[in-house]
């Protein structure tokens, strides 16, 4: 079975505003990284734009009514420091959350073994009720709501190895006990949350924080001494990975020193929990990665792991 490939041109025309490093590039490196050859069996789809009514099963209605009535007809309107919309922010933010929505919809159908989301904007910094760090709604915990209206998933998890902590996703999962979410990130580091003693009212959050200059053992280890028997543990029915791949040591926004191998690394490492679990079904949804060489070679890495599963 192959692996789907979800994105859309609109997600293109997102645009915070000159030198900001969520920039449109990003995604344009990724897509021109998965055009050769050697992934030419990958199945590609269009994202389709969520329907409020399923980005409400994360977001307080007045988030959304605030993000979607917000979008200038010209120029930037910046949400908060870090976060801007463009004309084009609302589409892409739908088709971001579409693009995951059907995505696992797809996995959980059969369709393919797993998908990967290369969407913008990015969505694990969006809490519940704001946006915040570059993101509008929170794509992985919208899909994971959508992963929990299947009748045989009744445990979801979100392993997140981006560089920073993914605050939303952790305050939209905190106090729910189908849901887990595990996440290796840098600290200190924005947001300034993801403490190792944030567990969750049911134990189903796990961080591990990584100090700048950590490289490739530091985080190996995050998962296997942490992460993955505390994944294994929850016995998923549905993994979502956010990927994230401004860890890797060229991006600007951090200091780990990861590279490509350990992205291929963590990602096998997953799918191998995946197939004990759930039947290998994965989405993979992008976050992070600012540097656009060092995306691009890090999303083709995962992207093979995937292919292969």
């Amino acid at each position: 079975m192959t692996t789907l490939l979800y994105s859309h041109s609109a997600c293109v025309e997102h645009d915070a505003g000159a030198l900001h490093p969520e920039r449109p590039d990003r995604l344009g490196a990724v897509m021109t990284a998965l055009s050769s050859d050697e992934f030419r069996e990958l199945l590609r789809r269009d994202a389709p734009k969520a329907p409020t009514s399923d980005i409400e099963r994360v977001h307080t209605a007045a988030h959304v009514r605030h993000i979607l009535s917000n979008v200038p007809e010209s120029g930037h309107v910046q949400i908060d420091p870090d976060t801007a919309m463009s004309p084009g922010s609302g589409e892409a933010a739908l088709r971001a959350a579409g693009a995951v929505i059907a995505a696992v919809v797809a996995v959980l159908d059969g369709e393919a073994a797993n998908a990967f989301c290369a969407v913008r904007p990015p969505g694990h910094h969006a809490e519940p009720d704001q946006a915040m760090g570059f993101c509008l709604f929170n794509n992985v915990a919208i899909g994971a709501a959508q992963a929990l209206l299947a009748t045989n998933v009744d445990r979801v998890a979100v392993v997140d190895f981006d560089v920073h902590h993914g605050n939303g996703t952790q305050a939209a999962f905190f106090d729910q006990q189908n849901l887990f979410y595990a996440s290796s990130h840098q600290s200190p580091c924005y947001p300034g949350t993801g403490l190792e003693p944030e567990t969750g009212r049911y134990g189903n959050i796990v961080n591990v924080e990584l100090p700048p200059g950590s490289g490739s053992d530091a985080f190996r280890s995050a998962y296997s001494d942490r992460i993955l028997p505390a994944l294994r543990n929850w016995k998923p029915d549905f993994l979502l990975i956010s990927a994230g791949f401004d860890g890797h040591a060229l991006d600007p926004l951090a200091q780990l020193n990861l590279d490509e191998k350990d992205f291929a690394w963590v990602t096998g490492e997953l799918l191998k929990v995946a197939n004990e679990y759930c039947g290998g079904k994965v989405v993979s949804v992008l976050e992070g990665g600012y540097e656009l060489n060092a995306l691009a070679a890090s999303v083709a890495a995962h992207m093979k792991v995937l292919m292969n599963n």
